[in-house]
Formats: structure tokens, sequence, C-alpha cells
């Protein structure tokens, strides 16, 4: 298996980090209070208009919202003009919902946007407040599909799944360069421990005989079956390292060149919360020294650029207006397994997605109070 990673986070980094996401909610929140209590009023006739929609959610999404218009096109600013004639847009988590986009849509009467995913780093919710948009998310879905995926990635890099299907596919039936170790007896690191995080640990606590080691700014989360240390510790006595966290400004880029130069030789680390999180170029160089062992990414940081497209029938020249040379190399690499942000994708996560999205769109057309964690802000009456 591997050995410990360790980086050192400055005091300073440490003392500054806060989880921007509840402070921001809050900061919503007031204005929202503050604002005209008119801003949810009734609007039964609402429309909505479903952006980046896949072939997958047939079954769950456009059974749960039958009268909106579906569309395939990611939410861009080329794109907006699609929402004309729209009070609502529903909006998946590669879409590009900046200040820009906000403006666009809130000119073309939306005044909802409903996320089918937990986190709304790529919504400027301070400018849809400003518009009189409000920004509805789904809170959680199926959780522990994320937490199981993340220790699928352990194993499957652990013991070289991947390579063994490939020397099947060409007659190679050796096991030579396929030798892994148990997990039984091991160190695993949870950063963040949220409800992914909580299960990923129990998960390998108990059904692997795992240490668990934990960081989180807001320790002692209730059902966390660790221990919990600060982030040097944690990362320094940890055979596996699972990212949990969000992204905020100060966890972008935190495994980056200086962390890796840190960490122990053979480390395992894991990524299925935010691509920014990870360094990919300096990943890379860690993967060429030894001093990671094997790197699995269902996110990255240039995904809205990639994942969720079909690359396969595109000529040469249409491929290179998107090429991606930090992908293509670690697509190549064979300790390295990417995946296109597929970690939530089970059918009991699609039919929870669909249901709380249908539930917030009713909360808006009837004109319901708006509070709870589904609530990121609330537009302010222009």
């Amino acid at each position: 298996l591997v050995r410990a990673m360790s980086f050192a986070w400055s005091a300073k980094s440490l003392a500054n980090w806060t989880l921007a996401r509840p402070h921001t909610r809050s900061r919503f929140k007031v204005k929202a209070r503050a604002a005209n209590a008119t801003a949810n009023a009734a609007n039964a006739d609402a429309k909505c208009l479903v952006f980046s929609f896949h072939n997958y959610e047939n079954n769950t999404l456009k059974k749960a919202l039958p009268d909106a218009t579906f569309s395939s096109a990611r939410c861009e600013l080329g794109t907006a003009s699609l929402a004309r004639g729209h009070n609502a847009v529903c909006v998946f988590v590669d879409d590009d919902v900046g200040v820009d986009v906000v403006d666009a849509l809130a000119d073309h009467g939306v005044r909802l946007i409903l996320l089918r995913c937990a986190g709304w780093d790529n919504v400027d919710c301070e400018r849809a407040v400003e518009r009189g948009v409000t920004v509805l998310r789904v809170p959680a879905y199926d959780p522990l599909s994320i937490s199981e995926y993340a220790v699928a990635m352990m194993l499957s890099l652990n013991r070289h799944l991947c390579a063994s299907r490939d020397r099947l596919r060409m007659g190679n039936f050796t096991l030579d360069g396929l030798v892994g170790s148990s997990l039984r007896g091991k160190t695993v690191g949870v950063l963040g421990t949220g409800k992914i995080g909580r299960g990923v640990a129990d998960i390998l606590k108990r059904g692997f005989q795992m240490n668990v080691l934990g960081f989180d700014k807001f320790p002692n989360k209730p059902g966390f079956c660790g221990e919990y240390m600060d982030l040097d510790e944690v990362l320094e006595r940890s055979d596996v390292v699972s990212l949990h966290l969000p992204l905020t400004p100060e966890t972008d880029g935190l495994i980056d060149k200086y962390a890796i130069a840190k960490m122990k030789r053979g480390a395992i680390l894991i990524n299925t919360s935010r691509g920014a999180l990870v360094d990919a170029r300096a990943a890379i160089d860690g993967l060429v020294s030894g001093k990671i062992a094997a790197l699995g990414l269902d996110v990255y940081e240039n995904e809205n650029k990639l994942f969720f497209k079909d690359f396969s029938s595109m000529n040469m020249e249409q491929r290179m207006l998107v090429w991606d040379e930090t992908m293509a190399i670690l697509g190549s690499m064979p300790n390295v397994l990417v995946t296109p942000h597929t970690a939530f994708l089970t059918h009991e996560a699609l039919h929870g997605i669909a249901a709380t999205t249908a539930e917030n769109f009713r909360l808006f057309k009837e004109g319901e109070t708006l509070e709870g964690d589904h609530v990121v802000c609330v537009g302010a009456a222009e």
C-alpha cells in the first residue's frame, strides 16, 4: 500500500480558513429578510428552463418537472438568451452562473435559479440578490453514494483493478506489477467530516478495520467514528487521504507543490469533492517522482471544459479547440484513475435531486416562505 503523506499548512492559513458557505448563506438571509416581503410573491404560472439536461435524467427530472423546457446546452453567457420567456432556470454543477450570466438571466426575466446540486460556488449569489434572483439548491441527495465511490476508487487504485482489466483485454494474464496491500490496520485521513466524509470513515473503519483520523474546521461532528487531530498530524499519519472539503478561497489549491514536496512517499490521494482543491500539475509531478503512489479524481479543476461531453465523435480540429494537456497526461498514467464527476450518479441520488428540485420550484411558484438548508439566497425586490 502506501506510506503516509504530510504537508505543512501555515498557522496563518489555518487561522484564516473559514468555510465561507455558512457565513455567506447567513449574510444573504439577512439581506433577504430586510428585502421587500413580496420578493416571494406567488408565481403560479412560472416557467422553467433546464440547462445541461442529460439523457440519464429522463426518468427522474423530466417526470418531476413535466412542464419545463429542457436543453442540453450548458448555462453560460452565450446561452443565457435561451431563458427568455422563463421565470426560472435549473442548472447543474458545472454551469456558469457568474456575474455576467446572472445579469443576463435577470434581464431575460429569470427570478429563480434552481441548482440540482449541493454546492453553489459556480453562482455569484451577491449579484443574484442584487438582481432579485432567488437561488435554491439540493442540500443532500444520497450522500453515501459519494462515500461509497471514494472507497471504490481507493480499492481500485490499491489493487490495480484498472491495470488488470486493461491487461486482460490484451490477453495478458500475468501478475507482475499488480501486487497491492491490505487496507486492514492502515490509517485513512478524512479531510472534511460532513455527511460524505463521515460515510467514508464508517465504511473504512467498520468494513476494513482501518484507523480513521479526521480534520474539520468545525470538529466533533456527531457520528464521526474517528479521532480528530490538527491538519498536519492527520496528513503525517495517514496512508490514504480522502478530500471532502468545500471549495473556498482558503481551500483552493490546498494540495499544491509545496504540500506534495512535504509528503511521505507512497500516498494514495482521493478527491471526490471539488477539483480545484488539487493542483493537478503538481500532482503529476508528485506521481512521476513517486511522492504520490496513486491518484483518484472524480473532479478536476478545469472540468467545465471537458466533463459531460463526448469527444469521441469529434474530428481533430474540434478536439484541439478544447485540448487539455494536463488531463491528457493524467489519463495516460497507469496509477491515476479519473472519472467525469460520477460519484453522485446513482438511481437513488437522481430521484432525490429531482424530487427536491421540483419541491423547490413548487415553493417558489406558490409564494411560500423560503427558509432552510435548501435556500442559498433570496432575491431582493429590485
